[in-house]
């Protein structure tokens, strides 16, 4: 049958948008390679207060809440920020991935799991899996197939600007469960990182370009003790040029848009899902499907997060710069009680805009801003 609809992966992203969609009354159908909502989850599972807010599901997956963090050196320097109020939630990503494809299914969409697009014709998705070769036809697409969009692929849109490779492990180890920890050494294109799940557990790893594997086996020595949920995954940074054509909204990581700066992307991606339903529901509405109706959809994500993902990695290719004794010296510098309380006011897991801003006005941060003004970082604030 044809549908309004279709949406390409049943992750947080397709789900929020497939929800949307359907309870505005549009024929809704959400397709996803898995057999199992939720699985593999491909996520460090901190997510900040407004990205769990964005969910709209109950709070049944929050396995620990978090108020600050603890930003730790090769070189032994330690800087603790904390709020001493909740900032973040760590989940059980499965757990909310099922929640939301649950409320989308309630609201009338409709689900085909084990199933994969193969290719694209005209208004049609063709698929094949469980059900056998399907044809399915649709007056809107919305491509949330992550960072590998086989969408994107076939239409063959420009991509990304960067892809980080990503491994993970739960261990069983003491922790204070106040505090994620992060470890700026641990690689040289991202970070590493330490993610209290409960007492007595957390959630350890890194990303990077190069020599993922053999960084992770460094940084996990140090824990000591089994690993257990041991995944990997890919992290696209850089927005896709082009977010929209071909009858089709890319969503998500299928478009980019994962933050520089963490490395999260349920936040951005279901914002940008919201964006894509409020224009797939007009389109609908007025039965107009051309690129200028759906270029509207990249000019709302661009007025909502767009300049915070390109200062994001901005922050980011400089960061890729730093070396080791730079990275101790931003640290110290972090720790000065002013810079802290700044971090602590201003500080947005999801928009750091504001908090770069006030930081380029602290006098202890002038000598460690000059990279981000000689960048043009500068003109973003004018």
């Amino acid at each position: 049958m044809p549908y309004d609809v279709i949406i390409v992966g049943a992750g947080p992203v397709g789900t929020a948008a497939a929800r949307i969609c359907a309870d505005k009354g549009l024929s809704t159908l959400c397709i996803e390679e898995h057999g199992t909502i939720g699985y593999p989850v491909q996520c460090a599972g901190l997510l900040s207060n407004a990205a769990f807010e964005e969910c709209r599901i109950s709070d049944r997956s929050v396995l620990n809440r978090v108020s600050g963090a603890r930003v730790i050196t090769g070189r032994g320097s330690e800087c603790l920020i904390d709020a001493k109020v909740q900032k973040a939630v760590v989940v059980d990503r499965a757990a909310v991935d099922r929640e939301m494809a649950e409320a989308a299914a309630d609201a009338g969409a409709e689900f085909r799991l084990k199933t994969g697009v193969y290719n694209t014709k005209g208004n049609s998705v063709l698929t094949r899996g469980v059900y056998g070769h399907e044809k399915h036809t649709f007056k809107i697409l919305i491509a949330a197939d992550g960072p590998r969009s086989s969408i994107a692929r076939h239409y063959g849109m420009e991509r990304a600007k960067m892809y980080l490779s990503g491994i993970q492990a739960d261990i069983p180890h003491e922790c204070d469960p106040r505090f994620v920890e992060i470890y700026p050494d641990a690689s040289p294109e991202f970070f590493g990182w330490s993610i209290p799940t409960a007492p007595g557990r957390i959630r350890v790893g890194l990303c990077g370009q190069t020599l993922v594997k053999e960084r992770f086996a460094t940084l996990i020595k140090k824990f000591g003790g089994s690993t257990t949920h041991l995944v990997t995954g890919t992290l696209p940074l850089g927005l896709m040029p082009r977010t929209y054509g071909h009858r089709t909204l890319f969503v998500g990581d299928a478009a980019g848009f994962a933050k520089p700066t963490s490395g999260g992307g349920v936040y951005t991606g279901i914002r940008s899902a919201r964006h894509a339903a409020a224009t797939a529901i007009k389109c609908c509405e007025r039965e107009i499907f051309d690129d200028t109706a759906l270029a509207k959809y990249e000019q709302m994500w661009q007025a909502d997060f767009g300049a915070e993902l390109e200062i994001g990695f901005r922050l980011l290719r400089i960061r890729q710069t730093l070396h080791e004794e730079e990275l101790d010296q931003m640290v110290l510098a972090l720790s000065e009680p002013s810079v802290l309380a700044a971090i602590i006011e201003h500080g947005d897991m999801d928009r750091p805009k504001k908090l770069i801003k006030n930081l380029m006005l602290n006098p202890a941060m002038i000598p460690l801003l000059k990279p981000l003004i000689m960048s043009g970082i500068r003109s973003f604030f004018q």
